[in-house]
């Protein structure tokens, strides 16, 4: 008898185990660190904004390699940031110096942390580089900040404000296509300082035309094509701060971002 309740309590430890771990969230928000299985593509240093990034030399290019995004001391912790306030994007003139990674992606996780400064700091973090997650304060409409631009509403209750670090953690899976043509759209989750804002949101464009990334000037930026992009952070002129970038690539067979 006591042989059988010591087995069934194995059991139940089994069960209840499984369920617990199959049910724990993957961590997010500020400060999270990457998993085994990540690419770092930033980590606060020069030598790896010049190795894994480059300018996105768009139809608006206007600045000269090497990338002058200046490292400069992180204002809140120990170590050093990069800020995207290129001079050639001086007056907000956007795809004129924006850096992409060099390596590109289809299905992947991404975590990103910023810092705006001054009040309306602008800036933006593209997947693909084509699909904008905004960079904005001080704007909570559907282009404000944390949209998936124009597609969705803006979670500005997540924000932690001017002068401190926020993240956004992100689930992306790419557009399928079958012979040439589009059968499902992009998908993406994104969770912002730690809080779930959008789940499985489909998007149907590429917006900003042709200066925004690839695909912007097809179609007005419905022609989505079949191919990779990079990660792409934005200069609009502004002091926007970036930290702690790394990326996992996923193969997601179904379509579901959430996590």
């Amino acid at each position: 008898m006591k042989k059988r309740f010591s087995i069934l309590l194995i059991f139940i430890f089994i069960l209840v185990n499984n369920h617990v771990f199959a049910g724990q969230k993957q961590k997010t928000g500020v400060g999270t660190k990457a998993p085994k299985k990540a690419e770092i593509l930033f980590d606060g240093s020069e030598k790896m904004l010049h190795e894994k990034w480059i300018y996105w030399e768009g139809p608006r290019f206007s600045a000269q390699m090497p990338i002058k995004w200046k490292i400069v001391a992180d204002p809140v912790d120990k170590g050093t940031v990069v800020n995207s306030n290129d001079p050639a994007a001086a007056g907000g003139l956007y795809g004129a110096a924006d850096i992409v990674t060099k390596k590109e992606f289809r299905d992947f996780r991404l975590h990103v942390e910023f810092l705006i400064p001054n009040k309306g700091g602008n800036s933006g973090v593209y997947l693909q580089n084509r699909y904008e997650i905004q960079i904005l304060d001080g704007d909570s409409t559907r282009h404000g900040l944390a949209t998936v631009i124009n597609e969705t509403e803006s979670p500005y209750f997540a924000y932690n404000g001017v002068g401190k670090w926020n993240a956004y953690d992100i689930q992306f899976r790419a557009a399928r296509f079958e012979n040439g043509k589009l059968t499902e759209k992009p998908l993406v989750t994104v969770y912002f300082n730690g809080e779930k804002v959008h789940v499985n949101i489909p998007i149907s464009q590429v917006w900003g035309g042709p200066n925004s990334g690839l695909d912007g000037g097809n179609d007005g930026g419905k022609g989505i094509t079949d191919r990779p992009g990079g990660i792409k952070l934005q200069a609009e002129g502004h002091d926007v701060l970036y930290r702690n970038i790394w990326i996992e690539e996923l193969d997601l067979k179904k379509a579901d971002t959430d996590f």
